[in-house]
């Protein structure tokens, strides 16, 4: 595995490499100036996406104990021509993609009304699913969308307590909105089948990290606090082709 880059060297993907790096690499990695051109929004704009991260909700389900992990959780069905919210449903993952939580229908509460139509949401959203079609083919997907904060008021934070994982999906898109006072929070992308992989710490607002779930497992490691209230914000979306997982668990 390559060691951690620095910020200015992290390993950026250009735009009109990103379905080719997906099928070659299994992931990409976008600036956030690339990321606010796919979605046809500007940074400006999708700022106003992240207030809402300031009103997530506790995660009771953490079977580590911890408290430091707040979210939100959404559902979406995307048929290529529009984009809409399902009702309200449980998140759910097989043991075999999560041995910590797997196997539990966790009811988290829903992302609030007005993140979802706020227009940036829907166009993020559409546009990360094109780029899914684009890769895989024209199909219809069942998008989860996850906000999350993982917070260090009891001195440490887990952002993937699972450790190094699959999600069960086709596609998952893990999305920096925010770092607070923070250190470690290092992102770590390996081949699921073989040696290789890479390490980076997400920085900046809105970078985006895409994976073909199938080809690598990704995980990040625990954060701990620069000063009071430290945190580390992220939308992570997953896009299936063959319904929500867990609709006749």
């Amino acid at each position: 595995m390559t060691t951690s880059q620095p910020p200015s060297h992290l390993p950026y993907t250009a735009p009109s490499q990103l379905t080719a790096a997906l099928r070659d690499s299994g992931y990409a990695l976008l600036r956030p100036s690339d990321v606010a051109a796919l979605a046809g929004c500007g940074i400006a704009e999708l700022d106003t996406l992240a207030p809402s991260w300031n009103r997530l909700e506790l995660d009771n389900y953490l079977k580590d104990g911890g408290r430091y992990r707040r979210r939100r959780h959404s559902c979406f069905i995307d048929d290529g021509a529009t984009l809409s919210q399902t009702p309200h449903r449980a998140h759910w993952q097989p043991v075999e993609y999560n041995a910590l939580h797997g196997g539990m229908h966790r009811l988290f509460a829903p992302v609030e009304g007005d993140t979802v139509a706020n227009p940036c949401w829907e166009r993020l959203l559409r546009a990360l699913g094109g780029v899914c079609s684009e890769v895989r083919g024209q199909r219809k997907w069942y998008v989860e969308a996850h906000q999350f904060r993982i917070d260090t008021a009891d001195g440490i934070g887990r952002p993937t307590p699972e450790g190094a994982h699959r999600d069960g999906v086709d596609f998952v898109a893990v999305i920096l909105v925010k770092r607070e006072s923070i250190k470690g929070g290092e992102t770590r992308v390996f081949d699921a089948d073989g040696p290789n992989g890479q390490r980076f710490t997400m920085l900046e607002p809105w970078t985006m990290l895409l994976l073909d779930d199938a080809a690598v497992i990704h995980e990040s490691t625990p954060i701990q606090p620069l000063g009071e209230h430290g945190h580390r914000d992220t939308l992570v979306l997953t896009w299936r082709a063959d319904g929500f997982q867990g609709e006749n668990a």
